[in-house]
């Protein structure tokens, strides 16, 4: 049963509350660069290990069980959020890609990906008319302008941001490929902070619809 937006109302107290955390999480963040540039020792700096490829991991996992919650839990758009744990699962998994190139062997991560993603795809495909559905009630939610925006940070400005030859122009004789790393996953870390904010924003909506459809079976 469709749900009009006017069916999950958002006091704006708690959007500006909201608003205010994802604004100190973000100050947060570029912070905890800064302090892992100054502290840590320079071969563990932005390194698996550093504080801002950690987080990314962090928030990513953090991503796929709010998504799994909402899904298996709440019940609430299941086309949807299955897609949606595809594409993020994926991306958990290519940040552990020097891990498993090291301990499993060169490229796994890529068959692991493969073996997310393939199968939800069809699975989403056979049921597209459901997922299009889904797709159209969650379309106007803050939650997916939040994840097209980290989308967006992610996948198309931090790889342009971080190319070789454009910190080379910058840097010219003084380039340091260690710069051009820091930068880049700095800005990789924004942009899977902001699919995180996605996935809140999607888990409170879910929980409000969940209470419609229960207020609704009790009035019935």
């Amino acid at each position: 049963m469709p749900y009009s937006q006017s069916s999950w109302p958002i006091h704006t107290g708690a959007l500006f509350l909201r608003a205010t955390l994802y604004l100190l999480v973000t100050g947060a963040i570029a912070q905890g660069a800064y302090m892992e540039a100054l502290y840590l020792p320079k071969k563990l700096q932005f390194s698996e290990l550093g504080f801002t490829e950690l987080n990314q991991t962090v928030f990513l996992a953090l991503s796929c069980g709010i998504l799994l919650y909402v899904r298996q839990r709440l019940k609430v758009w299941p086309m949807v959020t299955l897609l949606l744990l595809a594409f993020i699962g994926s991306s958990l998994i290519r940040e552990q890609d020097a891990l498993l190139d090291h301990y499993a062997g060169r490229h796994v991560w890529k068959i692991l990906v493969t073996i997310v993603i393939l199968p939800i795809v069809v699975w989403v495909g056979i049921h597209w008319r459901r997922f299009l559905d889904e797709l159209y009630e969650y379309g106007n939610s803050f939650s997916l302008g939040l994840f097209t925006a980290g989308l967006f940070t992610t996948y198309a400005f931090s790889r342009l941001y971080g190319r070789k030859i454009f910190w080379q122009a910058i840097m010219e004789d003084r380039y340091l490929g260690d710069i051009k790393s820091m930068a880049e996953e700095v800005v990789e870390l924004l942009g899977y902070s902001l699919i995180l904010f996605a996935m809140v924003e999607l888990l409170l909506l879910a929980r409000r619809i969940y209470r419609a459809r229960q207020q609704a079976a009790s009035g019935s």
